[in-house]
């Protein structure tokens, strides 16, 4: 038990499945989780910082950091409340891990992410991306996911009506549908990014197609 972890964002549908991974990592003596609120989870090596994104206080010394942050335009009422969460807030954990000494970095991003996008959610998304790359972390292991499947009520969030409808789909299509734009568990997503960042040199980039069990075997 060496490693110490932050994870921002353990609220989230990947989020959570990375908290879970990470506190049955025996490897791992601590997490830290910075929140807005509180979690409802209480383990043994698990700590939790009630936080400002926009204030953050130093971190603790760090080995690598997860960045989970997440909302939609909807949930949060507009593009810069959007931006504020999305980029804002998942930079501003990435610059305070580095000074706490974090050497690898795991994002979840998007599919289709691009700073160049005319659509402002991939551009945004992007642009994280790219601003990431640009700090001197010896790993950045970056997860695109294509639409989420998982219990997103049990988290006490809304349910997605694209995600359900996808998934409907994919159901009924199956293999028809390239690996890299199926509907894929928050769960492997996790699985994925908590495999890989530990171990990651540069800049990696997982598409979905990647991140499927039967993919990741092969």
């Amino acid at each position: 038990m060496n490693k110490t972890v932050a994870l921002a964002g353990a609220t989230g549908l990947v989020g959570r499945s990375i908290l879970e991974l990470l506190l049955a990592d025996a490897s791992i003596a601590s997490v830290h989780v910075l929140a807005r609120r509180e979690i409802g989870v209480s383990r043994p090596r698990l700590v939790v910082h009630i936080v400002d994104f926009a204030a953050l206080p130093p971190l603790p010394p760090i080995d690598d950091v997860y960045l989970a942050l997440g909302t939609t335009i909807k949930i949060a009422g507009s593009q810069a409340a959007f931006r504020a969460v999305d980029f804002t807030a998942n930079l501003a954990v990435a610059r305070a891990a580095l000074v706490a000494g974090a050497r690898r970095c795991g994002l979840v991003s998007a599919m289709g992410a691009n700073a160049r996008s005319s659509v402002f959610y991939n551009r945004v998304k992007g642009e994280l991306e790219d601003a990431l790359a640009q700090l001197p972390f010896e790993g950045l292991a970056i997860a695109r996911p294509s639409l989420l499947t998982g219990d997103r009520e049990a988290l006490g969030q809304p349910g997605r009506s694209l995600e359900k409808a996808f998934e409907a789909i994919s159901k009924v299509l199956g293999p028809l549908i390239p690996a890299t734009y199926r509907p894929i568990a928050a769960s492997h997503v996790a699985q994925s990014l908590v495999a890989r960042t530990p171990t990651s040199k540069g800049r990696v980039v997982m598409l979905s197609g990647e991140m499927q069990p039967r993919q990741r075997q092969a």
